[in-house]
């Protein structure tokens, strides 16, 4: 009876809330005839009788806690023929008011106040535009399965102003940086966001409530845009970029040093109002920030993350489903065909990269909810050199021109649910195969957007080739459970079989499993005297092969996070594994028996907000049965010296004992070996601030590796390890070594237009034996041959209808 009775208290709470969101907040839009200069000072006569949207809710750390009146915000909103305007006070002492200057689309250690348009009201999709009081802009986009997509951009003016009542803020958002439907009437999904960073208080104008899931479906309501039409959307950025290179080849054929030239173009066209075509032409990403390289030992990819913009903005659609690795394209293909190199012959040049002519977006959603996205990529035909005994040297194809291709039908349903198919294929010039994947997907939520059921089902299709067989496979993914509440849960079951590979175009490590697990999660977001929030949860899972069905893995994985009064965090997690069936650590396909392990971890975060801050985590973990063990030691720290300058320090230390793992192959045997690990990594990241359109920002990084081998075993049929008795395999111990240093300098020099200037320095070491001191690795990665670049791109932004009116007026 107590268990009932406690459940249906929880239901009424969980019921109370919702309703309590439900009320949602509308306010009624007011066109003007006025001008407004955006200045950031609200003295234009438009302001005086608009609307007034107030009475804000704290959001964190005390949610539901109303804004107290002598820090209350108010904003109005305004709108004409060509675009909305945002007049924002926020009252405060001027002296609270945190404002560091960082580069757009950051935020910094500052306050600010943000809107979030979501244009046709499917409480799934929304866009925001944000302001810090350091006048620094931060745009993005928001939706269901990209959360926040930070990096794309729009082009909108804005300005803020810092008073004895606190601070004010205008924007202008030009109607070419939103997508809307054709109705004469319309409705916008609608709220606006304050963060008083110096306390960490975050405030909504429509009440979010934590314990419900999602963020646009908590918005308020917009009323009344009348006769709005989007203009001609049309833009072009041309770019013209230069790079020095040098690189101490020191031998006969190879010169030092390059310099080369190139320029391309950006394109953005609106082909209606809700649809925009976004095309890059012939790219140029030498401004980048390098990838963090790392020694891998395991039998899988590793995956990098994507920083080259045109392929992070807007692409949340193309993400669905999971079938979107963008650095296939250029940066990591899976196609490399090295079978032309003959006995004797020396690989001289091996490029990794493939050089991208075009790629191309169009992306947009109907009135109705259907959201379409299409895009495609073309990459060159790369070659590689070789060299035999006599010097001679020849030049082969090992990589063919390639084309990339995804479309995607995302439709909208009431609820915040949506239904979505999407097909990815990669084209290959010649005699290389090709690759097709396609998905349909299911997000479905209850009315009260409290349960939920989820999934998808996908059929791959590659060609056949030189090597492979046409190959057809298929997966699904199913997961059901509640999402909102104190109390969430979740159940969850994907099955891939043994043929099914979309890698081609996706990120993908394995096949052949069905897997199966359970989740539950209990969170107070209510603040105590001496907590701000609680979260704990608790995670089993359970893994099969498909065929065979061979029991593979079964793990617990509980974990515990608490924020204290004064901001500082704790996190507690581990998870314990029983003895597993590895069918890949082998690389021949033979069974593992790895075993028993558990490992515990301990985080700790600081209050951000504070000029210096640290924090760091400590994990554990342990194979009892080879007496292995792992430690994991992170130390980092931040210091901002004042609004403009602010650095941070990171340090990782991870040695390993009595690792066991696969080392190497004696004929068709698998020896592995019992060795010490250690990882050191460093980096210094610093950055500095001449305005808020003009900075420099530095890092560097080291990373050392390696692998001392001590015992080797080989792998017996029944899966364990026995002494191998054989020759020690030779070269298998490892020394690896990362050197990077990217020194940016960026000037906005107009909305949308910039200047940078970028130095790279990068070096790495890939020896078959060990240094054991530090330093001793890090003088040597410094005093390695270092590749130098330094680029120098103007990418200039024209806006065709500001363009056509200077020419009308000239």
């Amino acid at each position: 009876m107590k268990i009932k009775a406690l459940f249906f208290a929880f239901l009424l709470i969980n019921i109370a809330a919702f309703a309590q969101n439900t009320a949602k907040k509308r306010l009624p839009a007011k066109r003007t005839e006025s001008a407004i200069k955006i200045d950031g000072v609200l003295n234009d006569e438009a302001w005086a009788d608009a609307p007034v949207a107030g009475d804000f809710i704290e959001m964190r750390p005390d949610p539901g806690k109303p804004e107290s009146k002598d820090k209350r915000t108010e904003v109005k909103i305004l709108y004409d023929d060509f675009a909305i305007y945002v007049g924002a006070r926020m009252y405060d002492n001027p002296e609270s008011v945190t404002r560091e200057i960082v580069q757009r689309d950051n935020i910094g250690n500052a306050d600010f106040i943000g809107v979030i348009f979501d244009t046709f009201l499917d409480g799934i999709n929304g866009n925001g535009f944000f302001v810090t009081a350091a006048g620094v802009q931060f745009d993005a986009k928001y939706s269901q399965i990209g959360g926040e997509d930070a990096n794309w951009n729009a082009v909108w003016d804005s300005a803020v102003k810092i008073d004895d009542k606190g601070w004010t803020a205008e924007f202008k958002i030009p109607y070419s940086a939103l997508r809307f439907s054709t109705k004469e009437i319309q409705n916008w999904g609608f709220n606006i966001t304050r963060k008083r960073t110096g306390v960490n208080q975050q405030f909504f104008w429509n009440s979010v409530d934590p314990k419900v899931s999602g963020f646009i479906n908590q918005s308020g309501v917009l009323e009344g845009l009348q006769n709005i039409k989007a203009p001609l959307r049309l833009s072009f950025s041309p770019y013209v970029a230069t790079l020095f290179s040098h690189y101490p080849y020191n031998t006969p054929e190879i010169s030092n040093s390059k310099v080369s030239f190139s320029g391309g173009m950006d394109v953005k066209y609106g082909i209606n109002k809700s649809f925009t075509l976004d095309m890059t032409l012939i790219p140029d990403f030498g401004q980048v920030q390098s990838d963090n390289r790392i020694l891998n030992l395991t039998p899988f990819e590793v995956r990098f993350d994507e920083n080259r913009q045109f392929f992070t903005e807007g692409t949340e659609m193309f993400n669905k489903g999971d079938l979107f690795y963008s650095k296939r394209i250029g940066s990591i293909p899976s196609y490399h065909d090295l079978s032309s190199v003959k006995p004797g012959e020396t690989l001289i040049e091996n490029p990794q990269e493939a050089k991208i002519l075009n790629a191309t977006k169009i992306s947009g959603r109907t009135a109705g909810g259907l959201g379409i996205g299409i895009f495609n990529a073309l990459t060159n035909k790369m070659y590689a050199e070789v060299e035999d005994a006599q010097g001679n040297r020849r030049r082969f194809e090992n990589q063919p021109l390639t084309n990339y291709n995804i479309i995607v039908l995302d439709q909208s349903l009431k609820n915040n649910s949506s239904v979505s198919f999407i097909n990815a294929s990669t084209l290959r010039q010649g005699s290389a195969y090709d690759a097709n994947v396609s998905s349909a997907l299911f997000d479905l939520s209850d009315k009260h957007n409290k349960y939920f059921v989820s999934g998808d089902g996908k059929m791959s299709y590659v060609t056949e080739s030189s090597d492979r067989n046409n190959r057809n496979g298929y997966s699904y993914n199913l997961k059901f459970g509640k999402k909102s509440g104190n109390f969430t849960w979740q159940y969850m079951q994907e099955l891939a079989d043994t043929k099914f590979d979309p890698s081609d175009m996706g990120f993908y490590q394995n096949n052949n499993f069905l897997d199966q697990g359970i989740s539950a999660g209990y969170n107070i977001y209510k603040p105590s005297k001496w907590y701000n929030q609680i979260q704990a949860w608790l995670g089993i899972e359970y893994s099969r092969r498909y065929k065979p069905g061979d029991y593979q893995k079964f793990g617990i994985y509980p974990g515990a996070y608490m924020q204290f009064k004064n901001f500082w965090s704790v996190e507690l997690n581990g998870f314990w594994e029983a003895e597993q069936n590895d069918f890949y650590e082998s690389r021949n396909g033979q069974v593992y028996k790895n075993p028993e392990s558990y490992r515990l971890a301990v985080y700790v975060n600081p209050n951000r907000a504070k000029p210096y801050n640290f924090g760091g985590n400590i994990r554990y973990l342990a194979q009892p049965k080879y007496n292995s063990r792992s430690y994991n030691f992170y130390f980092f720290q931040n210091m901002r010296f004042n609004n403009r300058f602010a650095m941070g320090i990171d340090l990782n230390y991870n040695p390993n004992f009595n690792q066991v793992n696969w080392v190497s192959a004696n004929g068709n045997t698998a020896l592995f070996s019992k060795y010490d690990r250690r990882t050191v990594e460093n980096s210094i990241d610093a950055k500095y601030s001449f305005s808020n359109r003009m900075g420099i920002t530095f890092r560097v990084r080291h990373y050392w590796s390696d692998r001392r081998n001590k015992e080797f075993y080989e792998l017996q049929p029944d899966g364990y390890l026995k002494s191998y008795t054989g020759a020690a395999p030779q070269n298998v111990d490892r020394n690896y070594n990362v050197f990077n240093i990217d020194l940016v300098y960026v000037w906005q020099f107009a909305p949308g237009s910039e200047l940078s200037v970028t130095y790279k320095d990068a070096a790495e070491t890939n020896e078959r034996f060990y240094t054991m001191q530090y330093g001793r690795n890090l003088d040597k990665i410094l005093s390695s041959p270092q590749n130098n670049t330094i680029s120098l791109k103007v990418l200039y932004y024209i806006d065709y209808l500001n363009l056509m009116k200077k020419k009308h007026n000239n």
